[in-house]
């Protein structure tokens, strides 16, 4: 497994699992537990990690993310 991103943004984090799952892209989350224990310094910031062979298409999904944070995108298309 490869790193996609990593992120402190629970929603981005929740958004992210939901698209990659819709598009059949299998991810975990990593650090989960260490970023809970660390509790509001938000030091360790969780990880989402893909298979490298659906990298290029998880990267897709992470370029849709920055479209539409940028307001690029509409988030709903």
């Amino acid at each position: 497994m490869v790193e996609l991103f990593r992120t402190n943004d629970p929603v981005l984090l929740s958004w992210m699992q939901a698209r990659l799952a819709a598009l059949h892209v299998p991810a975990q989350v990593f650090d989960t537990h260490a970023s809970v224990m660390d509790g509001n310094v938000l030091a360790i910031q969780r990880r989402i990690m893909v298979d490298e062979a659906d990298l290029a298409r998880a990267q897709r999904v992470v370029a849709e993310a920055e479209e539409i944070a940028r307001g690029d995108r509409d988030p709903l298309d």
